[in-house]
Parts: structure tokens; C-alpha cells; sequence
């Protein structure tokens, strides 16, 4: 059986992970770099019902065959709430740096390395590509914004669903807006939003809110969902002006 270094993760993750992880060390291990779980498992915000276990599968070289295999595995333990991995070859991350910089940020600082040599640790992340993704991102997410509040035709239902959805992809960018203003980013989602609003002077409280929802369910009306939209795209619109204004 092959070691595996579980560690730094929440024991209800690792214990969902390891025999995944086992099953492909065990048919591929010789055409495998390394596995890095990222994510909410090795922060204080996984939730044991609710969180996937996110991976990602370093190969020495891309290996179709293997991608075949890894489909039959994913069936035998989604219901375990093992994220589909995401699959990566060591050129494959040196070349996507610059394409993909709030993500490999967000990999770099929530990562643990069950298996291999850490290659996510080490990277690199470019302040001017930093600064054009989230500059995009922001500009995505208020036609994002605007579109998805008129399409909802002021349904309840489907407006929470939107904010909740929403607010999974946005931390991962405030991560990278805190980082170009000069601050450290935290973990901790709740950290990323209360470091953010000092960070920019921008309140976030609207985020923090819906992060809230999130996790307790909490039953809004109409009228409240209404001036979350409101908060939401100022919010959001400021922060876009912002990034705009940063020198590099």
C-alpha cells in the first residue's frame, strides 16, 4: 500500500480521499508526478455533509488511458464527495501561469501534497496577469449579475440560488484582489472577505451575507434578496474600478 501524507487534512476529507487515491497509486503509480488536494479540505471551512474532497492529479506526461480509468473510478466515489481531479502535466502548469493566475493562486495557497514533489508551492504568479484576470472576472461578473437578476423574473427561489452559487467563485478572486493590494490572503473564506473590505475600503458585508446563507439556509424575501442584488453590484462595481486604478 502506498503512503500517502493526509495529514494537514480534515480527517472526515482524508478519510473519503484515501481510498480513491489508493485505488489510482495502485494501478498508476508509476506515471503519476504528483496529487495535491486543494481546496476547503485543509481549511477550517470544510463541511463534512456538504463539501467535495477537490484534487489535483500531477502526470509525468499526458496519458489518455489513464483519464479512461480515472472515469470509472469518479463513478465509484462521487457519492463520497470525491471531486472529479483535475488533471495537469508539470509543462502543462508552467505554460498556464499567466493564463490562469487567480486560480493557480488560489491553488498555491490552499494545497496540501499527499503524494510527490510539492510543484504547487513554488510557483510563481505574475502581478500583471494577476491584475488583467481579475480586472475580466469583475467585468464578467456584473454582466453576470445583471443578467442572471433579470432572468430569475424576480423568483425567489432561483435569485438565492444565484447569490449562493455566485459567492463559491468569488472568494477565489478576492484572494487575488487582496494579494495586489499588497496584503497576504487568508484561507479562511470569512478572513478573504473581512481582509478584502480593509484591504480595498470597500464594504463587504454583502458578501458575508450570502456566504451566510450559504451555509445556514437562511429564508430571505423578495424584497431582502432585492437590496442583496443592489449591495451585491456596487459592491462588485467598486471593486472593479479599483482594480482598474493598480499600478504594476
Amino acid at each position: 500500500m502506498v503512503n500517502l501524507s493526509l495529514e494537514r487534512l480534515k480527517p472526515a476529507a482524508a478519510g473519503k480521499i484515501k481510498p480513491f487515491l489508493q485505488d489510482i497509486l495502485n494501478g498508476y503509480q508509476e506515471s503519476i508526478h504528483s496529487i495535491h488536494i486543494t481546496g476547503s479540505a485543509v481549511t477550517e471551512d470544510f463541511q463534512e455533509k456538504t463539501s467535495d474532497v477537490n484534487s489535483i492529479i500531477v502526470l509525468k506526461k499526458m496519458d489518455l488511458k489513464f483519464l479512461e480509468a480515472l472515469a470509472h473510478f469518479g463513478k465509484k466515489y462521487a457519492k463520497q464527495r470525491v471531486g472529479a481531479p483535475l488533471i495537469m502535466t508539470p509543462e502543462y502548469i508552467k505554460n498556464s501561469l499567466d493564463v490562469f493566475p487567480v486560480e493557480f493562486l488560489n491553488f498555491k495557497l490552499l494545497h496540501s501534497t499527499v503524494f510527490g514533489e510539492d510543484i504547487l508551492g513554488p510557483i510563481e504568479i505574475g502581478r500583471q496577469d494577476l491584475r488583467h484576470q481579475c480586472e475580466r472576472e469583475l467585468k464578467v461578473k456584473l454582466i453576470w449579475l445583471r443578467q442572471g437578476y433579470l432572468s430569475s423574473l424576480g423568483d425567489r427561489k432561483m435569485l438565492t440560488e444565484k447569490f449562493v452559487t455566485s459567492i463559491t467563485g468569488y472568494i477565489p478572486l478576492f484572494r487575488g484582489i487582496i494579494s495586489l493590494l499588497g496584503e497576504e490572503p487568508p484561507v479562511r473564506q470569512d478572513d478573504v472577505i473581512n481582509t478584502l473590505a480593509k484591504a480595498a475600503g470597500v464594504d463587504t458585508g454583502v458578501f458575508a451575507k450570502v456566504l451566510r446563507e450559504k451555509r445556514e439556509k437562511i429564508r430571505l424575501s423578495v424584497g431582502e434578496l432585492n437590496t442583496i442584488f443592489e449591495n451585491y453590484y456596487e459592491a462588485t462595481e467598486k471593486l472593479g474600478k479599483i482594480v482598474d486604478e493598480i499600478k504594476i
